[in-house]
C-alpha cells in the first residue's frame, strides 16, 4: 500500500501557492472575472473552500457527506454554482480565512486517517491518496483560473505528476461518462515532466500511445486548454479518440475549452470551466 504522505504533502504546497496568488488581492481583485463563466477570483476560491469541506466530511462524518449528496441530487447541476455563490459574497479575509482553515482541517484529517480506508465521494468510493490527489488537482486547476484572471503565468511543477497519473487512471470513466466503450488494451502514455524528467504509463508495447509535455497533458484532463493548443501526440484511432474527451474529473461531461484565437496564443494559457 502506498504511503499517502507525498500527495497529501504537495496538496499542501499547491494550495500554499494559490494562497501566496490571492492573499493581498484588493477586493477589487477578488472580483475579477475567470474564464469559468459567472466566476470570479472569489467564486473560484469559494468553490474549493467548499469541496474542502465536502472533503472533510467525507473523510471524517459519513451522515453530513450524505447529506451533501442528497443536496446534489435534489439540486441537480447547479450544484456546483450553488456552492460556490454559498461563500463568494463574503469579505474577501473571511473567505480566506474560511478556506485556509478548511484545507487545514483536511489535511489533518487525510494523515490521521488508518492505512488502507476508503470513503465515500460524489463517483467512486477513494482512498486516501485518491482524495488528496483530488484535491490536489482540482486546487491546481482552479488556481489556474484565477491566474489566468489576474494575467500571471505559473511556472508548473513536478507536483504535476500526481495529476498526470489520475487522467491516465481517468481514461475509461472519460469514455463511460461519454456513453462509450472503454478500449480493451490500455495504452502507452510518455509524458516530459516539467523537471525534464520522463513519466510513462501502460505496457511498454501497447499499439496504441500518447506523448507530449505532462503540463499539456494535465491541462487536457482538467480541460483547461482545448487539444489543438496543446503539443500532444496519439497514435491509434483510440488514442486519438481519447485525447477529444479525457477528463479526469467526477461529473458529467465537461464542456472543454474552444481552441484559442491569434490574439490569445501571445498569452497565458486560457483556464478552463469548473
Amino acid at each position: 500500500m502506498a504511503d499517502p504522505t507525498p500527495v497529501i504533502d504537495d496538496l499542501r504546497a499547491e494550495s500554499e501557492e494559490l494562497d501566496r496568488l490571492v492573499a493581498g488581492l484588493t477586493p477589487e481583485r477578488w472580483a475579477l472575472a475567470t474564464p469559468a463563466p459567472g466566476w470570479t477570483v472569489a467564486h473560484q476560491i469559494a468553490h474549493l473552500a467548499w469541496t474542502d469541506h465536502a472533503a472533510l466530511a467525507a473523510v471524517t462524518d459519513a451522515d453530513a457527506f450524505r447529506a451533501l449528496v442528497g443536496k446534489a441530487l435534489a439540486h441537480g447541476d447547479s450544484f456546483v454554482d450553488e456552492g460556490a455563490k454559498e461563500s463568494a459574497g463574503l469579505p474577501p479575509a473571511e473567505l480566506l480565512a474560511r478556506w485556509r482553515s478548511g484545507r487545514d482541517a483536511l489535511d489533518r484529517a487525510l494523515r490521521a486517517v488508518e492505512p488502507g480506508a476508503r470513503f465515500p465521494w460524489f463517483g467512486p468510493p477513494m482512498a486516501v491518496a485518491s482524495m488528496a490527489t483530488a484535491r490536489l488537482m482540482e486546487t491546481w486547476a482552479h488556481g489556474l483560473d484565477v491566474a489566468d484572471a489576474l494575467g500571471i503565468d505559473p511556472a508548473p511543477t513536478d507536483r504535476l505528476a500526481h495529476i498526470a497519473r489520475l487522467g491516465v487512471r481517468t481514461r475509461d470513466f472519460a469514455y463511460t461518462v461519454h456513453g462509450l466503450t472503454p478500449p480493451a488494451e490500455e495504452f502507452r502514455v510518455r509524458l516530459t515532466a516539467p523537471s525534464g524528467a520522463v513519466w510513462e504509463y501502460g505496457p511498454d508495447d501497447a499499439p496504441q500511445h500518447v506523448t507530449g509535455p505532462a503540463l499539456d497533458f494535465c491541462l487536457l484532463v482538467t480541460q483547461r486548454a482545448h487539444r489543438d493548443d496543446l503539443a500532444l501526440t496519439a497514435t491509434g484511432p483510440d488514442a486519438d479518440r481519447w485525447l477529444d474527451i479525457a477528463q479526469a474529473f467526477a461529473g458529467p461531461p465537461g464542456s472543454g475549452r474552444k481552441p484559442r484565437t491569434a490574439e490569445e496564443t501571445a498569452g497565458p494559457v486560457e483556464g478552463s470551466g469548473r
